[in-house]
This record gives C-alpha cells, sequence and structure tokens, in this order.
C-alpha cells in the first residue's frame, strides 16, 4: 500500500501529448491531501518519446519498475496493425495494466482522454477491470450522444470535450482542469476506503479476541444481507413493500435496487458474479421481453444468468412482462400499429405483449432458470391478477389470456426441475404479494426447508413474516427443523 493515492492516466501520446501533459500537471499539483502520483500510459498507435510517459507504447522499453506481463503473441508495432486489430491490441494492454495496478494496490483512480478510438480503448478495459465503485473518469469528444456503449452496467463517469481534445485552447483546459480536479478527489476518497479497510484488517489480527474466527464466543455483528431487486416505475408499488418487509427483519439488510432498463439489469448481473449481492428479488424482468421481441431496453442475452449460477438465492416473479418498450410514438415499430400502445411519458412509448410473445419470454425464462447451480433457492413467484399497473383488471393492459400463457409455460417449463413456481391470486402492487415475495426468499435461503407455497399471508403478521429469513444457513441445515421454522413464521 502507497502512501498516497496513484492516479492512472490513460491517452494516445502521439496525438494528445500537449492535452495529456496538461492534465497530469494539474493531478499533480492537486491541493487534494496526500497529494497523488501519476502513472501516464501511453494508448497511441505510433511510439512517443517522452521522459513523463511511465509505461510507453509495446515497442519502446519501459522506464519504470512496473512489470505488465506483455502477451507473447500481442503485437508490437500497433502503428501497422488495421484499425480493429490495434483496437483490441490497446484494449487488451490498458486491462492488464489497470488489473495489474490493482493487484499491486498501487492504484486509486483512473482518468483517460480521447475522441471515439481512445474512448473505445479506455472505457472498455475500465469496464472490464474495475470492480463498481472503483473511480474512473473518461473525458471524451463522444460524451455528449449515445454513451450506452461506453458505459454499460458500471459507474463509469464521462465528461464531454465540448471541442475536440486536438490543441489546448481555453475552453478544453477548464474542462481538463475541471476533471483532473474530480479524479484527484476520487482517488483521494478510494485511497482512504482502502486505508480504513487495512487497518480494520490489521486490527482484527492484532486483537484475536474480535476475531470471530479465533474466538466464536465473541461473535461480533454479522454484516448486513445484501439484497438486489428490480424495478420500473410500474412495479414500484411492490418494490416499496419488500422494502418495508425486510426493514422489519431481525437481520440487517442493505437493499439494492435496479432500475430494469437495460444498464439496471446488467449492472445487478455483474453485481451477483463479482460477488457484492447474496440475495436477489428478481421482480421485474422486463427486459426478457425488450431482448426477445426487440424493445430498447434489453440487458442482453445474459440476464437471468448471474444468480443461477452463483447458486444464492433467488425470487423471480414476471414484473412489468406484460409490455415492451419503446421511445416517443413514432420510434414504434410499424408492426406493433393494431397493438394496445400506452404512451408512458413523451420519451417512452409502451406496447402490450401478445400470447406467443408472452411464451416465447416464459421459455426464456425456463431455460435459464432449469440450469440453476442450486434448484432449491430459486423460487418463481406468479401474481395472476396482474403483472404490473396497467395490466389490473379494468386496466388498458388486463389480458388474463397473454398473462396465462405465461404462466403455464413457466409453470410447465419448470416441473422436475427442483424449482419453486407459486401462483398468487393478486396483482403485483398488492401488499400481500410483497409478502409472498418476501417468504419465498425465506423458502429460498433455508433451501432445506420443505416449500409451504399455500401460506394465507392475511393470517401473517407484519413482522413474524420475514423473522426466519435470515437464518445462518450452517446452522439451519444443522439445527434448525422444518416444524421449527414453520413456528417462526406462523404465529
Amino acid at each position: 500500500m502507497t502512501d498516497h493515492p496513484t492516479i492512472l492516466l490513460i491517452g494516445t501520446c502521439d496525438t494528445k501529448w500537449a492535452e495529456l501533459q496538461h492534465t497530469r500537471q494539474q493531478l499533480l499539483s492537486s491541493p487534494v491531501h496526500p497529494s497523488p502520483s501519476v502513472i501516464l500510459l501511453d494508448i497511441g498507435r505510433e511510439p512517443s518519446h517522452h521522459e513523463e510517459i511511465t509505461i510507453p507504447h509495446p515497442s519502446l522499453p519501459s522506464p519504470c519498475d512496473i512489470d505488465i506481463k506483455n502477451d507473447d503473441h500481442e503485437p508490437k508495432d500497433w502503428a501497422s496493425l488495421p484499425r480493429q486489430s490495434y483496437l483490441e491490441a490497446a484494449t487488451a494492454r490498458t486491462r492488464r495494466t489497470i488489473a495489474h495496478l490493482r493487484t499491486l494496490n498501487q492504484l486509486h483512480g483512473i482518468l483517460a482522454l480521447g475522441g471515439s478510438c481512445g474512448t473505445t480503448v479506455a472505457t472498455a478495459a475500465m469496464r472490464a477491470a474495475c470492480p463498481l465503485g472503483f473511480p474512473k473518469v473518461m473525458v471524451s469528444t463522444m460524451a455528449s450522444g449515445d454513451i450506452g456503449p461506453y458505459v454499460e452496467e458500471t459507474d463509469l463517469t464521462m465528461m464531454y470535450s465540448v471541442v475536440d481534445i486536438a490543441g489546448t485552447n481555453s475552453i478544453l483546459t477548464r474542462i481538463l482542469d475541471n476533471a483532473a480536479a474530480a479524479a484527484a478527489a476520487m482517488a483521494a476518497v478510494q485511497f482512504r476506503r482502502e486505508q480504513q479497510q487495512q487497518q480494520q484488517h490489521h486490527h482484527h489480527h492484532r486483537h484475536p479476541q474480535d476475531n470471530p474466527a479465533a474466538a466464536p464466543e465473541l461473535q461480533r455483528a454479522a454484516p448486513p444481507k445484501r439484497i438486489g431487486i428490480t424495478m420500473f416505475g410500474v412495479t414500484t408499488p411492490c418494490v416499496t413493500a419488500i422494502q418495508s418487509l425486510l426493514a422489519a427483519s431481525p437481520t440487517a439488510t442493505e437493499v439494492f435496487i435496479f432500475h430494469a432498463t437495460g444498464a439496471g439489469g446488467k449492472a445487478m448481473e455483474r453485481l451477483v458474479r463479482e460477488g457484492g449481492l447474496d440475495a436477489v428479488i428478481d421482480l421485474t424482468t422486463s427486459e426478457v421481453v425488450d431482448e426477445l421481441v426487440g424493445g430498447v431496453l434489453s440487458a442482453g442475452p445474459e440476464r437471468l444468468d448471474a444468480a443461477a449460477a452463483a447458486g444464492i438465492p433467488q425470487v423471480v416473479s414476471v414484473g412489468a412482462c406484460d409490455m415492451v418498450n419503446y421511445g416517443p410514438p413514432g420510434t414504434v415499430p410499424e408492426r406493433f400499429r393494431g397493438r394496445r400502445i400506452w404512451e408512458h411519458n413523451p420519451t417512452v412509448t409502451l406496447v402490450r405483449t401478445s400470447p406467443a410473445e408472452n411464451e416465447e419470454v416464459g421459455a426464456f425464462m425456463v431455460g435459464k432458470l432449469r440450469r440453476a447451480k442450486v434448484p432449491e433457492k430459486v423460487v418463481v413467484v406468479l401474481p395472476t391478477r396482474g403483472l404490473s399497473m396497467l395490466d389490473v383488471e379494468g386496466g388498458v393492459y388486463w389480458d388474463p389470456e397473454a398473462d396465462g400463457v405465461l404462466f403455464r409455460t413457466v409453470e410447465e417449463g419448470l416441473k422436475g426441475s427442483g424449482v419453486e413456481v407459486v401462483r398468487r391470486e393478486e396483482e403485483i402492487n398488492d401488499p400481500a404479494f410483497a409478502r409472498g415475495l418476501v417468504e419465498g426468499l425465506g423458502r429460498a435461503t433455508v433451501s432445506t426447508i420443505p416449500a409451504r407455497p399455500n401460506i394465507d399471508p392475511s393470517g401473517i403478521k407484519h413482522s413474524t413474516a420475514v423473522i426466519g429469513i435470515w437464518c445462518d444457513i450452517s446452522i439451519c441445515r444443522s439445527a434448525v427443523t422444518a416444524a421449527s421454522i414453520r413456528r417462526i413464521l406462523i404465529p
């Protein structure tokens, strides 16, 4: 661990040297305390010879002691490569550099400058090598348009350069100064965070009486259980009710709500893969609809993969699967003109799903959940009285036939899989349905306890419905019987 923050500055030194040099100096003279050091990584196609470059073009020897292990097959002469091959090589080298520095605990933030190619390289590497919450800033000529492909599911910060990064001027230098100040401050926070974590680690080892592993009789308070929940505006009341129920649990929980806009689902999947969530209530799976039908809020074909692969408790529902999402009304494809179309707001237009589309959605979900690592930890809960605020009796999207196809496809497809499927005679935003989801989470967590899908939620007290959720799994498997769990859940 260093005694000051370190920032990785990334850019093409052959085309943007003056701008990188200015930004480097701004970082070094930052008023934050302690002031950062800067590692400058050159990703230019042509080699540049400047003593300030810490990690030069791969064709040049490195003047520093940072040993970036190169792929033996990696081309060194980037200038002779086709553009796409150069981008791939530069991205791979940048990704390895970031990963190496993070492994050494010698990196606390990243700042990159670039046009279209530089932005492509730097953002791809940051997305791949940096966890959520790690400081990463991109000053780009591309930041005023569609930045989705650059940011994806991450918290990457984009700053628009306004003018091209092609020569310093009064506008660009102010923007670069702001970017440097932001990156330096972020890195300082990350540095302090890592220092605190290291101090806590040393404290636990120096004082074994505080270490639960060394002194089981002196168990410290367990960290909160981290639960991811997916939400749309049309499923918000259900999520609010779930939050209230979890807050009433005697065990601390930390809730992460993901807006199911494509990037939200991707972010949750990524966080699960990184080990950042202990359980998932995947209430709003509408991104699957957009992936299959062609809407604009798809989270990609990997949706529903991560939790199933990780084997964590997973409660899945079909929230907002009654709709396909598009932009303004004029963007809705002509083939949907005969459908029920709802203008949610001036920039979001919804198309009601058909029975055939719902069958496809159900089959997609079945295919994902049947591959669950621990099927007993997966519970599917179906709201038979409606999938969203719009899909309720008398609502503009009320369609029992289409919903019924979805329910039957899921039920029949998961028979014999070990995954529990529960029908509840409520619409998705009914508080009783939220209680059913939380009960399902309890059963998924204590996966050895037999499923009890016929619990009457009206007879369960608000506080006792969640008492049994977060039993320690090892204790539950060895000491807690099904009868005792029933006594916990049923007053």
